[in-house]
């Protein structure tokens, strides 16, 4: 046989495709390695250790200083040396495992993996080339590359958390995304982890229990973005201002609205862990199949709901969350907000209203205003154009529903749309618009803000708040929130996270939040944190659903709704 393509029995010349594939494996191997010595900046001797160290922090696996040997290729004495060596130069580094000091164990440095992550990003750009998909990359400028986020790096130190760390979170894509993560992130916080993730209404029933035990059970616990004025005013939280100036956490890079939704009178409560837009998804190959512009205002949503809406063929024209209690009372919440009236008589500003409680007038129901009666009347409208069991569809239903290709349109929060945005076999699957909720009245355009933020029980251990605050810290970080992005979460609280590459390049819809946001039409004014704001969104989920099950009419439903929310309003303890 032939050593190489020069000796051939054939003295026929060598086919040039035969000739270019063997150059271009050259090239691209010399390529790799020039990549691997101007990014990594080791000796390539050193790149079997820092694979495998790499290789076990993503996997959440622990490396010792003899495990790291034996896999070095190296033999022991050489290897101890050159792992002390990586170790002195900030490549890698020891951390205890015990409180002596004597046993530790070895973690990429924040520096390693900011280098890896350039060296990634050119290692993908020749392998794109190589394969011949390069001719879309070749222009991309490499500050993109500088610009992605890297992988969070451990703790210096073990957090001192006897019985690990106890969260209490929602059970939605990005807490999910964070359980799948755990092994990494029981690797970055150096304790077990041990996670509660309940729906939304058994969330705040459990939240409310461990602010009334003597200590907490949790460290941190999940609050949802309206949540904040009733569980400061109860006492439930813990503020996180002193903790906040200790650190070198950066709180110009949340969006500002997620922040205001988790503080109270100036003090910050909690630190957002995602932030959700909700939007009027819609699709974008039937609208343009029919004719039919995008709706943009409530009477045009209805009109383009009834053009699509045909049972006899599966397809039914929008889905919302008619659930009777917080689904639907959240609807009709955000829907007021889209007429122009938050659900209390929040004060008026220059691009809207404060969403805080500044007087005791600011927490007045408005059930009985115009905004009201308008969205009482719309979403009766759009029964007629829904998919049937409407008056039971939660938001996972409906997110859903729109998915599988039932309905054109859907309100649907950007939390959810991985069920279309990456899901090939969607119907939706890149045919999807998104626009901010429909106007009415004197309605402007806006997307109520929705998501969590991590907080600190109020009744938590003394000696566990520093540990349970740099846990949150990290869990909270650019680094973490593009680690949750890149495993099933579409919802980042961080301008810098919603504007990496890699992210961006995820779904459009990062992009069209991080847009609005900017824009001020992402709002946290139509889901305001004030107290009292739960019992008014259940008592709307009942009232509505009395009208729109047919029990009550429009009148007897608000005004029964403003009455009850008044009793409840003037029940709070004062403010």
């Amino acid at each position: 046989m032939p050593e190489g393509p020069y000796e051939a029995q054939d003295p026929s010349p060598v086919r040039p495709a035969s000739n270019m594939g063997m150059l271009q494996t050259i090239e691209f191997v010399d390529a790799l390695r020039s990549t691997s010595n101007d990014h990594l900046g080791i000796d390539s001797r050193d790149l079997g250790i820092v694979l495998h160290v790499m290789h076990n922090h993503v996997g959440g696996r622990l490396t010792t200083m003899s495990s790291l040997a034996a896999a070095s290729g190296l033999s022991y004495g050489t290897a101890f040396r050159t792992i002390e060596g990586l170790i002195a130069e900030g490549i890698l580094v020891r951390r205890p495992r015990t409180t002596t000091g004597r046993s530790f164990s070895l973690h990429p440095s924040s520096e390693l993996l900011r280098r890896w992550q350039i060296f990634a990003g050119h290692t993908r750009r020749l392998i794109e080339q190589a394969s011949g998909d390069g001719a879309r990359t070749q222009g991309k400028p490499v500050a993109d590359i500088a610009a992605v986020i890297p992988p969070p790096t451990v703790l210096e130190s073990k957090l001192a958390l006897p019985r690990g760390l106890r969260l209490l979170v929602h059970a939605d894509p990005t807490f999910m995304a964070m359980n799948t993560l755990k092994r990494q992130f029981e690797m970055i916080l150096g304790v077990p982890i041990q996670s509660k993730a309940l729906s939304i209404d058994r969330l705040r029933a459990e939240i409310v229990q461990n602010g009334q035990r003597p200590g907490s059970a949790y460290d941190i616990i999940a609050c949802d973005l309206p949540w904040f004025g009733d569980m400061v005013q109860r006492g439930r939280l813990r503020p996180l201002d002193d903790l906040i100036a200790q650190s070198d956490m950066d709180i110009s890079d949340f969006l500002p609205d997620a922040m205001a939704s988790a503080r109270r009178r100036d003090a910050q409560y909690g630190i957002p862990l995602l932030s959700t837009a909700e939007l009027l998804v819609y699709r974008t190959d039937l609208l343009e199949a029919a004719g039919l512009a995008p709706p943009r205002t409530a009477a045009e949503t209805l009109a383009v709901a009834k053009a699509m809406h045909a049972p006899e063929r599966g397809r039914f024209g929008i889905a919302w969350n008619g659930g009777r209690g917080t689904a639907l009372g959240h609807t009709f919440m955000v829907t007021m907000a889209a007429h122009g009236q938050p659900i209390v008589n929040l004060e008026r500003v220059a691009d809207g209203f404060r969403p805080e409680d500044m007087t005791e007038a600011h927490l007045r129901p408005m059930f009985d205003s115009d905004a009201a009666h308008a969205a009482a009347d719309y979403l009766q409208s759009l029964l007629s154009v829904s998919p049937p069991g409407i008056l039971s569809m939660t938001w996972y239903d409906r997110a859903r529903a729109y998915a599988s290709g039932n309905t054109a349109l859907a309100y649907a929060h950007t939390l959810l749309v991985n069920l279309f945005e990456r899901d090939a076999s969607s119907p939706a699957y890149g045919k999807t618009g998104y626009l901010p909720q429909p106007t009415g009245l004197t309605g402007r355009p806006i997307s109520p803000l929705g998501g969590y933020a991590l907080a600190i029980p109020s009744n938590i251990a003394p000696d566990r708040v520093a540990p349970a605050w740099a846990a949150l810290a990290a869990l909270t970080s650019a680094s973490a929130a593009k680690l949750f992005m890149t495993n099933g979460s579409l919802a980042s609280p961080r301008f810098s996270v919603n504007r990496d590459p890699e992210v961006q390049a995820m779904s459009p819809v990062i992009g069209i939040v991080d847009t609005i946001a900017r824009q001020g039409v992402l709002r946290a004014w139509p889901r305001p944190p004030v107290p009292g704001i739960s019992a008014l969104i259940t008592i709307a989920g009942e009232e509505l659903h009395d009208m729109l099950s047919g029990r009550k009419s429009r009148a007897e439903a608000l005004n029964s709704a403003q009455n009850r929310a008044e009793t409840v309003m003037r029940g709070l303890d004062p403010v």
